[in-house]
């Protein structure tokens, strides 16, 4: 994959439809490797339900000083580095995190400032674990409506900061990474079709409780509100219903069949839910790529996390009709088809 120039500039509010075609892709994961058998404040028989619920051995954890800006700024490099591309020709970078450096400013500014990107200007968004869809969607928008000629976007998430290490139902099965993606504008390949779904009457089943406005520090009477939450059970639920649903809207309307993507770029959150939404949409489990085996839940940055990776072995070439989705806190779903 290399840019040329029109990476770098949106040609005309006349031409033909723009896409967000994906020219490079990188990841950083932190060199702190936790194993399941590394929890020794769960009991030791406990330890074999990690794996054998969600399907995760190991995670990765950021260092103590290490955070969520810092890991995007290494993946956003990797990704630019890649193909030899200026930080400062970069248009905009769009930051998906659900576990930020601080309430504000936003964590892209200083990713920004990081990667000496001094031209492109920069926000987040927070989806939770949906975030990876949302923000392929909004970046080939961007690039579509002619408000920038390139896009960096990264997920990035430091998840083993914000969880509680007693709690057995979260911290086991969260870890922490970061995925870039650099769209440049294209005619022909690129994002062709995005589904992005919300249902607010969910937005408690998996949050933060505290530390916002609803619920202000100086009111928090239970140290366990500060903390990460969510309702496995309904979670695991709502993700295999509606991821199923979504990929197959995303299908119909798109006017393909699931036999003609050669691979589905989930969410990493569960082997199982991997499992029964390969079997809901009639596709062979082979063409789901998976890695939560090694970095178990990363939240937003799962999937490009995963794209990176698939693109870096080779299981998906240029050309390929890829299908990427995900579910997570709003609630909220979404995929995207794109041609690599």
């Amino acid at each position: 994959m290399i840019y040329t120039d029109t990476d770098n500039m949106c040609t005309s509010v006349e031409s033909v439809t723009k896409r967000a075609a994906i020219r490079s892709t990188g990841s950083y994961l932190p060199d702190r490797i936790i194993h399941n058998e590394d929890f020794s404040q769960f009991p030791k028989s406990s330890k074999l339900l990690i794996s054998q619920k969600t399907g995760v051995f190991s995670r990765r954890y950021a260092n103590d000083n290490e955070c969520t800006s810092d890991m995007a700024a290494k993946a956003g490099k990797k990704c630019l580095e890649k193909i030899k591309f200026p930080a400062e020709k970069v248009k905009a970078i769009v930051v998906s995190t659900s576990s930020p450096d601080r309430f504000q400013p936003a964590t892209a500014t200083r990713v920004q400032h990081l990667l000496g990107a001094v031209n492109a200007f920069c926000f987040d968004i927070n989806s939770v674990c949906s975030g990876s869809t949302y923000g392929i969607c909004l970046s080939n928008s961007l690039i579509n409506s002619c408000v920038a000629g390139n896009v960096l976007f990264i997920a990035s998430e430091v998840y083993s900061k914000i969880l509680n290490k007693k709690d057995f139902s979260t911290y086991p099965f969260f870890g922490d990474g970061a995925g870039a993606i650099f769209f440049g504008e294209d005619h022909f390949k690129g994002v062709i079709h995005s589904v992005l779904k919300t249902d607010g009457s969910g937005c408690d089943i998996i949050c933060v409780p505290g530390g916002g406005s609803m619920m202000p520090y100086e009111r928090i009477t239970d140290p366990a509100a500060a903390y990460f939450k969510m309702k496995g059970k309904e979670v695991f639920e709502f993700a295999v219903t509606k991821g199923a649903e979504v990929i197959c809207r995303l299908l119909d309307e798109a006017g393909v069949s699931p036999a003609d993507i050669k691979c589905f770029i989930c969410h990493q959150a569960n082997i199982n839910i991997l499992l029964k939404i390969a079997d809901k949409i009639g596709a062979p489990m082979q063409r789901f790529y998976a890695n939560l085996f090694r970095y178990g839940n990363t939240a937003s940055a799962s999937v490009p996390i995963a794209l990176d990776e698939a693109i870096t072995r080779d299981a998906v070439r240029e050309g390929d009709l890829i299908v990427t989705a995900a579910f997570g806190g709003g609630l909220s779903w979404g995929a995207n088809l794109i041609r690599l």
